[in-house]
């Protein structure tokens, strides 16, 4: 049955591919969407679908909500400011965005009294801090809490086990590690998911929160150096530059590729198992970050080799990978497509974009504020 949808946030990377899914399925579907300068330097992108109606607006203006919400079946709410770095020296902005503008959402449609049937909250591998990990020596699990700034600084970047003083290695991590928040980001969208996991509980509307980790693709802002790791690397490839890697470049990520995603928000929409759950969405592959600007730099025919600064960024962690054994069972997910699929098609893609390097300009923000070195 066709349903009226409203995705927040709906014009950028993630939003529009939904918002295309959705269409496919025979949806309609409504965007509110500020259209920030940052991603969207142009006002409305050329790929968000014709059919899509867009409503411009800010998340925290009631008036804007109650329009958006007139008739609203279905949320998938993914407006957020988005980057670890930028969030250190933009704390206002991050936390009034994020946490203000679901609280927002929530009382627009709570005062509204709205028919709405279930939320979807775009939520963060972020909030996990550091994923799990074992002791290569003596095999104790262990939960580590984010590394101090000290060993930072010392470019120690390894951890290491308490008991016997092994490095510890990374492990899947699942949905019942507790979060040790180390960003103003992480605690922004950690507030946004409990925001709606509380509302959901208290007035028995179905919410389901989407831990995502590494989300890659086509139509990422690749102009917003604070936009994800693959397409900064790719700004600077296209910009005939080095990409510069934080670290050893051996800290390990999981990238899944926009598809996978889009298919994982349209199953929990339908799939009554996943209410009042939280579900992390990834590929279960680690990949390294160092990986990552190799295989990107292959797609792309650029014979480039990443910088490794060995430097450290505040608010960064050393390795976290999805479990994603919840999504298999509580909503059929399975990841489909490879790194080598993905990385290719983004290729394609990007050989017919034009990209303004912006990554000097976000070091030189970060060390302004001494957080980098």
């Amino acid at each position: 049955m066709s349903k009226q949808i409203l995705i927040t946030g709906g014009a950028g990377f993630v939003g529009s591919h939904l918002a295309d899914g959705l269409l496919r399925a025979g949806h309609r579907v409504r965007v509110l969407d500020e259209l920030n300068p940052q991603v969207h330097p142009g006002g409305r992108p050329d790929y968000l679908a014709k059919e899509v109606e867009l409503l411009t607006g800010d998340m925290r203006d009631p008036n804007r909500l109650r329009e958006a919400m007139t008739g609203v079946d279905v949320v998938f709410h993914f407006a957020a400011c988005v980057g670890v770095g930028q969030s250190m020296y933009e704390i206002s902005r991050y936390m009034s965005v994020n946490t203000i503008g679901t609280a927002e959402l929530l009382q627009s449609i709570l005062d509204s009294r709205s028919m709405v049937e279930k939320i979807v909250v775009a939520s963060s591998m972020s909030i996990y801090g550091e994923g799990r990990y074992v002791c290569s020596q003596c095999g104790r699990h262990a939960s580590p809490p984010v590394r101090p700034v000290e060993q930072l600084k010392a470019g120690h970047w390894d951890m290491h086990c308490e008991e016997c003083g092994g490095v510890l290695k990374p492990v899947p991590t699942d949905e019942s590690k507790p979060s040790e928040i180390n960003s103003v980001y992480a605690l922004s969208k950690r507030d946004q998911e409990e925001l709606c996991l509380i509302y959901g509980r208290t007035y028995g509307l179905p919410v389901t929160a989407l831990r995502f980790f590494n989300i890659y693709g086509t139509r990422q802002a690749l102009s917003n150096p604070y936009t994800g790791v693959a397409a900064v690397f790719a700004s600077r490839m296209l910009n005939g530059k080095q990409p510069l890697i934080f670290e050893d470049g051996e800290q390990m990520r999981d990238f899944v590729h926009v598809s996978d995603i889009v298919r994982a928000n349209m199953l929990a929409m339908e799939r009554p198992a996943s209410n009042g759950q939280v579900i992390n969405i990834g590929c279960g592959k680690p990949i390294t970050i160092r990986e990552v600007a190799e295989k990107l730099a292959r797609s792309l025919g650029k014979d480039v080799l990443p910088v490794i600064t060995n430097k450290y960024r505040a608010g960064d962690i050393r390795h976290c990978y999805a479990d994603i054994s919840k999504a298999r069972v509580l909503l059929g997910y399975e990841p489909q497509m490879t790194h080598e699929e993905g990385f290719r098609e983004l290729a394609e893609w990007l050989g017919e974009q034009q990209a303004e390097d912006k990554v000097e300009t976000m070091l030189s923000e970060l060390s302004a504020y001494g957080l980098t070195a």
